[in-house]
């Protein structure tokens, strides 16, 4: 079966809160996220505490690095801000990896999940001009810094760093992430409600590179109007098609509601659809 985890809630304000949810549905990880106050990388490392309090659930962990991440940023000193902050996920990655072995499936690495900043535009009157586009060259070669850094702190520990879509890959996001994901220390997140809210454009590109999926996030979503983190049964995806694709893949799901309601109706509609053994 696959193994079902829950994102950080925002009605919850600790992470007793979220892990007392997650036991209480009987989910099997929680993806801490970042753009939280109470999961900046301070919080992370107090690994011998956030240890303690999974190991009472027997639950583990995933990251979602902040939303804001960009290791390309043309200044250095934000650059260089990004990239401390992933170093030392992952070290508190291989800090908690354990919960993983312990309570997660045989094999399975420990999850960071990231998004890829578009970088700005400048807007002519004819058209919209992505910085990044313009200056692809000094583009690249971050990613060539980043992807070489992340081995270098990774090492052999069983860690992936899985970039997951949003709004629509950019073609410059495209190369940049081909170029990442070969190195076995890359792999996708497909989030199949933000690629629903835009006419799935991105599942070419995603199915392209099919053999990289690690992870999914997973909510309800709709294309007209454009929305999603629905809860399961409330838009127009085909999830037991996108559910059986991510059993295929051996990855986790995260099941990306924003309400504690919703997570609790996602869960229903699991075991009402035959996706869920407790």
């Amino acid at each position: 079966m696959i193994p079902f985890g829950m994102p950080t809630l925002v009605e919850n304000r600790t992470l007793e809160d979220n892990v007392a949810l997650c036991n209480s549905l009987g989910l099997k990880f929680i993806e801490l996220n970042m753009n939280f106050p109470e999961y900046q990388i301070e919080r992370l490392e107090q690994t011998d505490t956030m240890l303690q309090i999974a190991e009472q659930a027997g639950i583990y962990y995933t990251i979602h690095l902040d939303e804001n991440l960009n290791i390309a940023d043309f200044n250095q000193l934000v650059t260089g801000a990004y990239l401390e902050t992933v170093r030392r996920s992952v070290e508190a990655a291989k800090k908690l990896m354990c919960l993983c072995d312990r309570y997660g499936d045989d094999g399975q690495p420990f999850i960071l999940n990231m998004h890829m900043n578009h970088g700005i535009y400048i807007t002519l009157p004819d058209r919209k001009v992505q910085m990044y586009d313009r200056d692809f060259d000094t583009y690249m070669k971050s990613f060539i810094v980043f992807r070489s850094l992340c081995e270098e702190w990774i090492g052999d520990s069983n860690v992936i760093i899985a970039v997951e879509n949003t709004d629509g890959f950019r073609d410059y996001e495209k190369k940049a992430i081909e170029y990442l994901l070969k190195s076995p220390k890359f792999g996708l997140t497909w989030d199949v409600g933000h690629s629903k809210a835009i006419g799935e454009k991105d599942v070419p590109f995603i199915l392209g590179n099919k053999e990289h999926l690690i992870h999914f996030h997973i909510h309800d979503g709709s294309e007209t109007p454009p929305g999603n983190h629905l809860a399961l049964g409330d838009g127009d995806i085909d999830l037991i098609e996108r559910l059986r694709f991510a059993e295929n893949r051996n990855a986790r799901c995260v099941l990306e509601t924003k309400t504690v309601e919703a997570l609790r109706q996602s869960v229903k509609w699991l075991s009402e659809n035959g996706m869920w053994e407790k």
